[in-house]
């Protein structure tokens, strides 16, 4: 709407400081005027008060005016805490309901924003709010209308910058009486020591209207895959529990605190940590046969890791042997074969047995507590010499029911290039052997000596001589074992026609031996992409392509992998909210958290005043709760800068009655020559009434 408004101001015709100085001259002259001949105040003050006003120059300023509407910002809170109960549907039947009202007024501009549905963000309103009145000035601020649970965790405290927004009314979209108990993970180590314990801080926290007898809460612990174990724990205190690390990579603690009767959500009542199992130390027990060039690269490449206990025995001399040396000039010890193969067997990580040969040194039974070992999570590695070919073979032992490969008597001598077969250029342990996995030829130099296997079982990674196979690797129960079919490593760590990756392949047998999650041939891998789930599997046995996708809230979903490029399948899911994920398939469970383990969204979730009350106090508006059951919108009210902005049962708005200048004229008030015609009417006036005067 158009609209013309005058204005009176002053053009002066000379600067101003002349003109008052001017002015300041005339108002002496009447005064001493006056004082002298005691006469004609009236007419000579009317004189000079014309002819100050006649330098001041009045004019009148005609503006055209258009009127700017104001601008009202209804912010909708779409956090995850929105979720809970019938939040949300009343948000959203009260946004409707101002939307329809503000479709009659067309004068007023009303912008709707929604807010705090950032992923792995808290709620922060007010960010959104001063983005969509970047561009409208104060003066045509109406308000700020907010459809919320008041859990809001950016609310200023500047004075300033709630004023600036107009009147800041919060309607609560919750209900009173709302109460909700919450588990909190305080500290909580990433990290621990395989078969140590960590410890972990929580505390159980009930807020809203909770019971006054409610003093204590059942605590349900899953470690790992033990048995739950359930304890009473005291509300709102700090407590603590211990966790052992089983075993390397992932070891889940499950904390599950008994909910609250009638709470808003179970959801923060759960939490499972991640903890990622590290070795301290390896120990590892070498048992050599003979000695031979190769026995010092097995013991250099085991003491050059500081976390790797080595304990290494060489058999030199058997116990019924017979020759002419003197007893007191051997320094031999006998070897404890009790006291390594049964008392502290199963302190070892790894058994390697290096060129060993059946020299009666150590009873069979004793072989038997070896394989027992193995089926019950421990690794052995065979590093065959020729005499694995022989009567005196290892495999003459209860160990041949664990070793993946048989002799078949035959030791292959000539020059041969170790290789990788098919399943060596895709297994984690052998695929990376290589820089250029196309090469025709293997760039690696040649051994001398294989003793020749044929597998039983397990994966054959490595070929050599007659293509016969060189590296088998098997499980075997709970346990793994590594059998490779010569001794002749020690050539590439002596660089012999160009040497070969000795360190890195003995470093990933280890590993795979140890159960390294990372080199496992199923290995099923979740992690955290932004706001995706990401999940992976090695395709290396044509694994299935579908895995269970557990989300924080309990649902389940199945998800089909794809084949990708790099040999893995691989799959993308939006994730639905913050928390943690598991993927599982018929062997193995993976977990991954989204955003933060305690979430401020899922800190606090009772609806509260107390939040926005300073907020509303400072800006002039108000906190209402909206009724959930009768659609009960408070009034609207449009009411003048400085006038109360709400009540009881309505809010109001400022009506700033802006506009813009669209045009402007600048009319003088009078004439030049109308002032020139007073002045000299004034000035003939004084002279005529002073001259009758001066007559009588």
């Amino acid at each position: 709407m158009n609209q013309s408004a005058l204005t009176l101001h002053f053009a002066p015709l000379l600067p101003e400081p002349i003109v008052w100085t001017l002015a300041g001259l005339v108002a002496l002259c009447v005064l001493a005027s006056i004082f002298v001949f005691r006469r004609g105040l009236i007419w000579r003050g009317l004189c000079a008060g014309a002819f100050v006003l006649a330098l001041l120059n009045p004019a009148m300023l005609e503006e055209q005016r258009e009127a700017v509407p104001d601008t009202v910002v209804i912010v909708a809170d779409k956090s995850a805490s929105q979720n809970f109960n019938n939040r949300a549907e009343v948000t959203n039947d009260a946004l409707a309901g101002l939307d329809q009202f503000f479709k009659n007024y067309s004068d007023i501009d009303v912008r709707i924003v929604s807010a705090g549905n950032e992923r792995d963000r808290d709620t922060r309103l007010f960010s959104t709010i001063d983005q969509a009145l970047s561009d409208i000035p104060v003066q045509r601020r109406a308000g700020v209308i907010i459809l919320s649970d008041g859990q809001i965790h950016d609310a200023p405290r500047d004075n300033s910058r709630i004023k600036a927004f107009g009147p800041v009314h919060t309607l609560l979209t919750g209900s009173r009486g709302e109460r909700d108990r919450q588990l909190q993970i305080i500290e909580a180590p990433s990290y621990g020591i395989v078969g140590q314990t960590v410890t972990v801080k929580f505390r159980v926290t009930d807020s809203g209207a909770t019971p006054s007898d409610n003093e204590y809460a059942t605590l349900l612990i899953r470690a790992n895959d033990e048995k739950p174990d359930m304890q009473m724990v005291p509300v709102n205190t700090d407590q603590t529990v211990t966790f052992n690390v089983a075993h390397a990579g992932q070891n889940i603690l499950d904390l599950e605190v008994s909910p609250l009767p009638s709470e808003i959500t179970a959801a923060n009542n759960r939490i499972p940590l991640i903890v990622n199992g590290v070795r301290d130390r390896l120990r590892v027990l070498l048992v050599s046969g003979y000695p031979y060039a190769g026995e010092r690269t097995w013991r250099d490449f085991l003491t050059s890791d500081p976390g790797v206990d080595l304990v290494h025995f060489t058999i030199l001399r058997e116990p019924q042997k017979l020759d002419m040396t003197p007893q007191h000039e051997m320094s031999l010890i006998a070897f404890p074969f009790r006291e390594l193969f049964e008392l502290k067997l199963y302190n070892f990580d790894l058994i390697i047995f290096d060129q060993y040969t059946m020299n009666k040194v150590l009873p069979n039974f004793y072989f038997a507590n070896i394989a027992r070992y193995v089926q019950e999570g421990g690794a052995v590695l065979e590093a065959s010499g020729p005499s694995f070919a022989g009567e005196n073979s290892l495999y003459q032992s209860v160990l041949n029911t664990i070793l993946p490969g048989e002799p078949t008597g035959r030791v292959i001598e000539k020059e041969f290039t170790p290789g990788l077969t098919d399943l060596g250029l895709r297994h984690p342990v052998t695929q990376h052997l290589l820089d250029n996995k196309d090469a025709k030829e293997t760039p690696w130099g040649p051994w001398m000596r294989q003793t020749e296997l044929k597998p039983k079982s397990g994966d054959v990674l490595m070929n050599g001589a007659n293509n016969s196979p060189l590296l088998i690797l098997d499980r075997v129960g709970k346990g793994r074992v590594a059998h490779l079919a010569s001794e002749q490593i020690w050539l590439w760590s002596r660089g012999f026609m160009g040497g070969g990756p000795h360190a890195d392949l003995l470093r990933r047998l280890a590993h795979w031996l140890m159960k390294e999650p990372d080199l496992e041939e199923n290995a099923l891998v979740i992690t955290a992409d932004g706001g995706d789930v990401v999940i992976q599997r090695r395709n290396l046995h044509n694994a299935l392509n579908t895995v269970t996708l557990r989300h924080p809230d309990g649902k389940a979903e199945d998800v089909t992998l794809k084949q990708g490029e790099d040999g893995w399948l691989s799959a993308r899911v939006t994730a639905s909210q913050p928390g943690v994920y598991s993927a599982e398939d018929e062997t193995q469970k993976r977990f991954a958290v989204i955003g933060e383990l305690n979430p401020p969204e899922m800190r606090a979730v009772v609806t509260t005043d107390d939040i926005m009350r300073p907020v509303a106090e400072t800006s002039g508006g108000t906190v209402q709760w909206l009724s959930s059951d009768a659609g009960n919108m408070p009034d609207i009210r449009f009411v003048g800068p400085g006038r109360s902005a709400g009540g009881n049962g309505w809010i109001g708005l400022r009506d700033n009655n802006a506009f813009t200048i669209t045009g402007a004229r600048d009319v003088p008030f009078l004439p030049g020559w109308a002032y020139a015609l007073g002045l000299l009417a004034l000035a003939i006036a004084s002279w005529w009434m002073e001259g009758r005067r001066s007559k009588k």
